[in-house]
């Protein structure tokens, strides 16, 4: 008599899309903060290395609060900026760089695969939350300044957390009206998007645009290099409807 073999089931056909909005859809902050790290570096005599180095930890650190200890970005980024003047005993001008870094943030350049991707997405009819690490008021701005259009949104600020912590992926869930199984998350960081939508069972998309990733690092279900080349099976549409009034 033959044995049987296991047919494999394959994941349900997402419904919803999260994605990602600095360094997936629009460029990040990093020529800000390298110019912030190369000025401390020049004038205190230290390894650029060292000082971004410091920025990361210390940036870092502050983000790992949440619930009633979470601090929105600029209050980190301040912090962090005070922290380099402690550090490497320079005289930092804060808020003049934390405007230049709300500048950055609030009309980044778009990147080229962007809008096109959203656009498909459309196409299918399939709803789109934006999950991002930045204030509330920060996301609006970038979502105006480019006319973009999603069906929801929520920053580190709405979810009192940042990424990878779950709250950030379950409150997009939780907008949307849809299950992990039921989602794909698109994100170009390996531990903030991959890591936190891995570890709910939302399939992960890691947008590596430099060609660096290990795809077996970080668990994402597809890496690619533009948003371009997403596969299509990953957003096929399942007749899934937009929720009311999205």
């Amino acid at each position: 008599m033959p044995v049987p073999v296991p047919v494999p089931v394959p994941r349900a056909v997402p419904r919803a899309v999260l994605v990602d909005l600095y360094g997936t859809l629009v460029e990040d902050d990093d020529a800000v903060v390298a110019r912030i790290c190369a000025d401390v570096a020049a004038r205190s005599g230290a390894p650029v290395a060292d000082v971004e180095a410091a920025w990361t930890t210390h940036l870092w650190a502050g983000g790992d609060a949440h619930g009633d200890a979470f601090r929105a970005l600029a209050d980190l980024t301040r912090s962090t900026l005070g922290h380099l003047a402690e550090a490497f005993g320079v005289a930092v001008d804060v808020d003049a760089w934390l405007t230049t870094s709300r500048a950055a943030w609030r009309a980044p350049r778009l990147l080229p695969d962007a809008r096109a991707f959203l656009g498909a997405i459309d196409a299918m009819n399939m709803p789109v939350c934006l999950v991002s690490d930045v204030d509330r008021d920060d996301a609006a701005a970038v979502l105006a300044h480019h006319a973009l259009h999603v069906d929801a949104v929520v920053t580190s600020e709405d979810a009192r957390a940042y990424k990878p912590r779950p709250e950030p992926f379950l409150l997009a869930l939780e907008r949307l009206g849809v299950a992990p199984a039921d989602a794909v998350h698109v994100g170009d960081s390996p531990a903030a998007d991959v890591a936190g939508a891995h570890a709910l069972g939302i399939a992960a998309v890691l947008v590596d645009r430099a060609g660096r990733a290990r795809p077996e690092a970080h668990g994402a279900a597809h890496v690619v290099r533009s948003l371009a080349a997403v596969p299509v099976e990953v957003l096929r549409p399942s007749g899934r409807e937009r929720p009311a009034g999205a």
